[in-house]
C-alpha cells in the first residue's frame, strides 16, 4: 500500500475509534439515550472490517480500549486520585496506559472477529465475536461488574430481557445488532439483497427483546397483590464522608459520637414523619465492631445501640465491623427491640486493595507503598436475614454490601434462599465530587432486581440511595451530597421466577464453554489433519502388525473394560439408579475400565507401522525397525474370520506357511485394494465372514468426524454438565459457586471438581456403549441382508447416535434443572 492509502486508511481507523468512543460516553452519561447503544460500535467496525492482519486488529482493539475508557470511564482516574491523595493527571494517565487490561474483550473482540472471517460468514461471525467478548468479561469481570448491556437500563422494555441472561445477554444483543448493522453498511453498494439480511436480522433481535419485554411486563403487572401492609423501611442518609478528616480534628471517639448523634437524630424524624417499621443505616456507619468490642468506650456504645433499638421498637440494620479468629470483616448487623444482635451478614465482595489484599500479595513492603490498604477479610457467600415489625410482619431479605451487589450471583444465592427483598448498603463517599460513578453502580444495582424479581432497597452514606422495583425501575432516589430520609414500602412477596435465578449467571460461563469447546474441536481436527498428511505421505493407511499373542492381549483388555461397564452399569441401576455417590465406582472405572483400554492402547501404538509398496517390496516401517516382504513371496490374502480388534489381514506366503505377524487396520478395504494393486490375490470369504468383511468394511469406510475423537466425547464434553452439576452442589452444599474453596482451599475444590468431572465421564462411556450396543447389531444386520446399503446404513446410525449424545445430554439435562426448579 503507498503512503497516501494508508495514510487515508489510518485515518479512517481513527475516525471509526473516536465516533465510537463518543457515541459510548453519551451513552453512558445520558440514560435517554439508550438507542445509542445498537450503533455505538458500527464506526469502529466499519474501520476494522477495513483493515489486515491479527496485528492490526490487536492493535485496534487495545487503541479501542483507551478511546472507550477516556470517553466512559473518564472520571474514575481522578476518583482514585482524590481517594488516594495522587494528581489526577498522573491517575488518570495511569488509567489510560491500563486501558487494554481493564477492558480486554476488545481486544478479544477485534482479534476473534478477524480469525472467524477468515473461513465463516457474517453470521457465525457475529455470534462467536459476541461469545468471546462476554466470555472475557466473564474471565476478567469488571471492578465495577460494568458492560455494555446496563447502558439499556433507560429502556423500560428492553432490560426486561435481562432476567433471562442477565446484562451480559443484554450485551450480546447490542453486539449482534452492531455487527449486522456494519455488515449492511459494509454491503450497501451491492444492493438490497445483501444488505437487507443483516439488517433485517438486526431489526428481528430488537423487536424479539422489546416483545419480551412488553409481555413480562405485562405478566408483573397482572400477578397477585400482596396480602397484608407493607413494612415500611427508612434509609437514613447522613453525608458524612471524610472520616480521616474528621479523625484529625475531633478524634475517633469524636467520629463515631458525631455519626451517631447524626443517626439517631434522622432515625427519630423517620419514626416520627414516616412511621418506619424498620430503620437502615448505610455501609461502614459504625466504623467499629458490634458485639465485640475493643475498649470500654467501645462497650457503651454498644449498649448505647442497643437502647436505642429497644426504646424506638423498631429493628435497626446498620453497616459495622465483624471479626473471628480468621480477622476483620466489612459487615451488615441487624439489632432487634429486645433481642439485641440477631446476627451478622460479612461483605463477600471486598473493594481490591482499599479494603482487601490476597495473602499471596500482602506484605510489609506492599503497606509501605500503599499505606491506605484495607486488611478486611471476605466473606462467604449470601445470607437471608428477617426485618420484623413490631406486629409481627416480617420480610426476608439478602444483604449485599457495596461491591456486592455488582455481581449477579449474590442476589440469586439469596432468591434461591427465599430471600423476598434485596438489602442494599453502600458507602459511595468517594464519588462525592463524580456522580457519574454513583449513578453507574446504581444502575449495576438495579439489574439484580430485574434478574432476580426482588424488589431492593438501597441505601448510601451520601448519595444515590434509592426504591428500586422488581422490573428494576428507580421509584425514588436522594441527590448526592443530600442529608435525607427515604421510605421504601416492601410486602412479603414470593418473586416471580426467572431463568437467572434458575440457572445463576450463565452467559458468560456459556459462551466461555462453547469456544473451549471450538478451541478443543479445531485442535483436534489439526491433529487429525496432521495425522491424515502423514497417512497420505505413507501410501496407505496406518497399519498394526499384531501376532496371535498381542492381538489376544487386546482383545482381552477391551473385553475386560467391558465388563467394567457392564459391572457398573448394573451395580448402579441396582442401588443409585444410574448415578456416581461413592469413589469406589470411580475406582473401578479408573481401574477396569480406563486402565485396560490405555494399556490396549498402548499396545497398539508399540505395533503401528507404516505400510508403502515399492516396487516388488512391501515395506512395513516403525519407529525402530523396517520389514520387507517381497510381493512374490505373498501368495494371498485371506481376512480374519472375526474383524476384532480391528479388522484384519493375514498373508499367506508363497511356501504354504502364514505370515507370523497380521496387518489390523481400521481401514480394511484401503489395505486390501493397495494390496491387490501390487497383484496380490485375495481369498473370498463365504457365508458369515462374507457378511462379517462386510461389516468390517462399512465399519472402516464410514465417516469419522472430529466428533467422534475419544478426547471430545470422553475428555472435554463431559467436562460442561460436569460444571453446572458441580456449581449447583456447591452452592447446595457450600453456598456458593466456590464455597468449598473459601472453607477448606483450592485443592479440595479442584479435587471435587475432578470428581465431578470423572463421574460425568463416566456416565456418558456408559450412554455411549449403549448406543453402540444398540447400533452394531443393526450394522451386523445389514451387512447380511442389505450389502449394498451398509455403509449409508451405518453412517445414519452413527449421525443420530451423535445428535443423541451431544444434544440430547445437555437438553435432558436442562429438563432435569428446570424440573427440579
Amino acid at each position: 500500500m503507498s503512503p497516501a492509502p494508508r495514510h487515508r486508511a489510518g485515518l479512517r481507523h481513527a475516525g471509526g475509534i473516536l465516533l465510537s468512543a463518543a457515541l459510548f460516553a453519551v451513552y453512558a452519561r445520558v440514560p435517554q439515550a439508550w438507542a445509542l447503544g445498537f450503533v455505538a460500535l458500527v464506526p469502529w467496525l466499519w474501520a476494522l472490517d477495513g483493515g489486515r492482519g491479527l496485528r492490526a486488529a490487536l492493535l485496534s482493539g487495545a487503541a479501542m480500549a483507551v478511546a472507550f475508557v477516556a470517553g466512559v470511564l473518564g472520571w474514575f482516574g481522578a476518583a482514585i486520585a482524590a481517594y488516594i491523595d495522587v494528581g489526577a493527571v498522573p491517575a488518570t494517565a495511569a488509567l489510560l496506559a491500563l486501558a487494554p487490561l481493564l477492558q480486554p474483550q476488545l481486544i478479544a473482540y477485534a482479534i476473534a472477529r478477524r480469525l472467524v472471517a477468515r473461513r465463516h460468514g457474517f453470521a457465525l461471525r457475529a455470534l462467536a465475536s459476541a461469545a468471546v467478548w462476554v466470555a472475557c468479561e466473564a474471565v476478567v469481570p469488571k471492578l465495577f461488574g460494568d458492560t455494555l448491556g446496563h447502558g439499556l437500563h433507560g429502556a423500560a422494555l428492553l432490560r426486561q430481557g435481562a432476567d433471562l441472561g442477565g446484562a451480559a445477554g443484554l450485551t450480546v444483543i447490542l453486539l449482534l445488532v452492531n455487527d449486522a448493522l456494519a455488515c449492511a453498511l459494509s454491503r450497501r453498494q451491492r444492493g438490497a439483497r445483501a444488505w437487507s439480511p443483516p439488517l433485517l436480522a438486526g431489526a428481528a433481535l430488537v423487536a424479539a427483546l422489546t416483545g419480551y419485554g412488553a409481555w413480562r411486563l405485562d405478566t408483573l403487572q397482572a400477578a397477585p397483590a400482596p396480602e397484608g401492609p407493607p413494612l415500611r423501611v427508612a434509609m437514613v442518609q447522613a453525608s458524612i464522608t471524610d472520616y480521616e478528616r474528621l479523625r484529625r480534628e475531633i478524634g475517633a471517639y469524636g467520629v463515631v459520637r458525631h455519626v451517631l448523634d447524626t443517626h439517631y437524630a434522622l432515625s427519630w424524624s423517620a419514626l416520627r414523619d414516616h412511621q418506619a417499621d424498620v430503620l437502615l443505616w448505610s455501609e461502614t456507619v459504625y466504623p467499629t465492631t458490634f458485639g465485640q468490642p475493643r475498649s470500654e468506650d467501645g462497650a457503651l456504645l454498644d449498649a448505647e445501640i442497643r437502647a436505642f433499638v429497644d426504646t424506638t421498637g423498631v429493628p435497626l440494620v446498620f453497616g459495622s465491623y465483624d471479626r473471628d479468629a480468621a480477622g476483620e470483616y466489612n459487615a451488615a448487623t441487624f439489632v432487634e427491640p429486645g433481642r439485641g444482635l440477631i446476627g451478622a451478614y460479612r461483605k463477600t465482595h471486598p473493594f481490591p486493595f482499599t479494603e482487601h489484599v490476597p495473602r499471596w500479595l500482602d506484605g510489609p513492603r506492599l503497606r509501605a507503598w500503599l499505606p491506605w490498604t484495607g486488611s478486611w477479610q471476605p466473606g462467604h457467600g449470601a445470607r437471608v436475614m428477617p426485618l420484623r415489625s413490631r406486629d409481627g410482619r416480617e420480610v426476608d431479605v439478602v444483604p449485599l454490601i457495596c461491591l456486592d451487589d455488582v455481581h449477579p450471583q449474590l442476589a440469586i444465592d439469596g432468591a434461591r434462599l427465599g430471600a423476598q427483598a434485596i438489602l442494599g448498603m453502600s458507602n459511595d463517599s468517594w464519588f462525592t465530587a463524580h456522580p457519574l460513578g454513583a449513578r453507574l453502580h446504581l444502575t449495576v444495582a438495579a439489574f439484580r432486581s430485574i434478574e432476580t424479581r426482588l424488589p431492593q432497597v438501597r441505601v448510601t452514606t451520601n448519595g444515590l440511595s434509592a426504591v428500586i422495583d422488581d422490573t428494576g425501575a428507580v421509584q425514588a432516589q436522594t441527590s448526592m451530597g443530600d442529608q435525607a430520609v427515604l421510605t421504601a414500602f416492601v410486602h412479603a412477596q414470593a418473586p416471580l421466577p426467572t431463568l437467572m435465578v434458575r440457572w445463576g449467571d450463565w452467559v458468560g460461563r456459556a459462551a466461555l464453554g462453547l469456544w473451549l469447546a471450538w478451541a478443543g474441536v479445531i485442535a483436534i481436527r489439526a491433529a487429525s489433519r496432521r495425522l491424515h498428511l502423514r497417512r497420505g505421505a505413507a501410501g496407505a493407511p496406518q497399519v498394526y502388525l499384531l501376532s496371535t499373542w498381542p492381538r489376544g492381549v487386546v482383545i482381552g483388555l477391551r473385553l475386560i473394560a467391558a465388563a467394567g461397564l457392564i459391572w457398573l452399569a448394573f451395580d448402579m441401576l441396582q442401588r443409585t439408579g444410574l448415578q456416581v455417590v461413592a469413589l469406589a465406582q470411580l475406582k473401578v472405572f479408573a481401574g477396569m475400565v480406563v486402565l485396560p483400554l490405555l494399556v490396549a492402547g498402548a499396545v497398539l501404538h508399540h505395533s503401528r507401522a507404516r505400510m508403502t509398496i515399492d516396487g516388488a517390496h512391501l515395506r512395513l516401517t516403525q519407529r525402530r525397525r523396517r520389514i520387507e516382504v517381497p510381493m512374490t513371496a505373498i501368495a494371498a490374502l485371506r481376512p480374519w474370520r472375526w474383524p476384532w480388534p480391528l479388522a484384519g489381514l493375514r498373508l499367506e506366503l508363497a511356501s504354504g506357511r502364514p505370515w507370523h505377524f497380521a496387518l489390523a487396520t481400521p481401514h480394511p478395504r484401503a489395505v486390501r485394494d493397495a494390496l491387490q494393486a501390487g497383484s496380490v490375490p485375495m481369498r473370498e470369504a463365504a457365508g458369515r465372514a462374507t457378511a462379517l468383511g462386510l461389516y468390517a468394511d462399512a465399519r472402516g469406510t464410514a465417516r469419522r468426524p472430529v466428533l467422534d475423537h475419544p478426547l471430545l466425547k470422553f475428555g472435554l464434553f463431559p467436562l460442561l454438565p460436569a460444571l453446572v452439576a458441580f456449581r449447583l452442589h456447591q452452592i447446595i452444599a457450600f453456598g456458593g459457586a466456590f464455597g468449598e474453596w473459601q472453607t477448606f482451599g483450592a485443592g479440595a475444590w479442584f479435587t471435587a471438581l475432578g470428581i465431578w468431572w470423572a463421574a460425568w465421564s463416566l456416565g456418558l462411556m456408559l450412554f455411549a456403549a449403549a448406543l453402540r450396543v444398540a447400533i452394531e447389531p443393526v450394522c451386523l444386520l445389514g451387512a447380511w441382508r442389505w450389502s449394498s446399503r451398509a455403509t449409508g446404513l451405518r453412517e445414519r446410525l452413527e449421525q443420530g447416535a451423535r445428535w443423541l449424545y451431544y444434544a440430547g445430554v445437555p437438553l435432558w439435562l436442562a429438563w432435569r434443572l428446570l424440573a427440579a426448579g
